[in-house]
């Protein structure tokens, strides 16, 4: 490979700048290897689960740290990777790196927050600008958002989405047949799987986010058995434990950026499906963000605009 992934890595790793060529390069190869994936990615056991990044590169290198290393656990990310930390572009990078370098050992999920117009606003747009002084860096990366795969399935048991489910949406096969390599839209089924919540619902709900829908127990129950799966595990709602399962253990949340924001309190965490499907959650808290130089960051006091957490 033309490119160095090794030696990308290590600057990401080194808060070093990774020049706009070397992201033209990353995301280009990215796209190649991605534009081959299915709508939903086949994963087998044993896998590591992950929930929201969002941007805090110091955590993501923890969480990889306490859960094995890429070199030798297979992991799946439910998407949310930039946007609202300080380092959504060295998030995004090392994944990417990480994909290209061990293509079998990591799956990524798009989430709401892979788009363009989300990235505009919540903070990743901004960085690259701050970064570069430009936005092709950010064009490049948004090129390979689109290419992201809509879900996952480990071992035809355990379906994985960032988001929710869909009225649209009976069968994991219909998720199959969706044009994904676009800008995700307003409405419809590729919005509502990275938009969606689970609720304590009897039917489908608006959403308060303006955009995706309420589903509760009904709605997962009767997906679980059209399916044949025994769980949903999907992401994109902070949870203070760092996960949370609900309706009689057939979804769990996960979420894995600590201290959400630099302010929130919570805890982090993953979970691991062993062959046997069994659940095990690993449970991690922040670190304190530092620069390039070792120097501690004081995160401004005040945060991105919030439209809900």
């Amino acid at each position: 490979m033309g490119l160095e992934v090794e030696e990308v890595i290590e600057s990401i790793k080194q808060g070093k700048h990774v020049s706009e060529a070397t992201v033209y390069s990353l995301c280009l190869k990215s796209q190649e290897l991605l534009i081959n994936e299915a709508n939903v990615t086949r994963v087998d056991t044993p896998v590591t689960i992950c929930g929201d990044i969002h941007g805090q590169l110091h955590d993501l290198l923890t969480l990889f740290d306490k859960s094995g290393g890429v070199e030798k656990t297979r992991y799946i990310f439910l998407g949310d990777f930039v946007d609202r930390g300080f380092y959504s572009l060295e998030s995004f990078l090392l994944l990417l790196c990480y994909k290209l370098r061990y293509p079998d050992r990591i799956t990524l999920i798009r989430g709401n927050h892979e788009t363009r117009q989300i990235t505009k606003v919540y903070g990743f747009y901004d960085e690259i600008m701050r970064k570069y002084g430009n936005c092709n860096v950010w064009r490049y990366c948004c090129e390979v958002f689109d290419y992201l795969s809509l879900g996952a399935i480990i071992n035809d048991s355990i379906f994985c989405v960032h988001g929710g489910l869909s009225p649209e949406i009976n069968t994991i096969d219909e998720i199959r047949s969706i044009d994904r390599k676009q800008e995700a839209p307003h409405e419809g089924a590729m919005c509502d799987l990275l938009w969606s919540d689970p609720d304590d619902v009897d039917t489908w709900s608006l959403s308060p986010r303006g955009a995706g829908f309420l589903f509760g127990k009904g709605e997962v129950d009767k997906f679980l058995m059209k399916n044949n799966v025994e769980l949903i595990a999907r992401a994109h709602q902070l949870v203070m434990e760092g996960y949370k399962e609900m309706f009689d253990g057939g979804l769990v949340t996960v979420w894995s950026a600590p201290n959400y924001c630099y302010r929130c309190g919570n805890v982090a965490a993953v979970l691991r499906i062993e062959d046997d499907l069994e659940r095990n959650y690993t449970i991690f808290e922040a670190v304190q963000p530092q620069d390039g130089v070792g120097n501690t960051i004081i995160p401004t006091k005040k945060p991105q605009m919030d439209y809900f957490l």
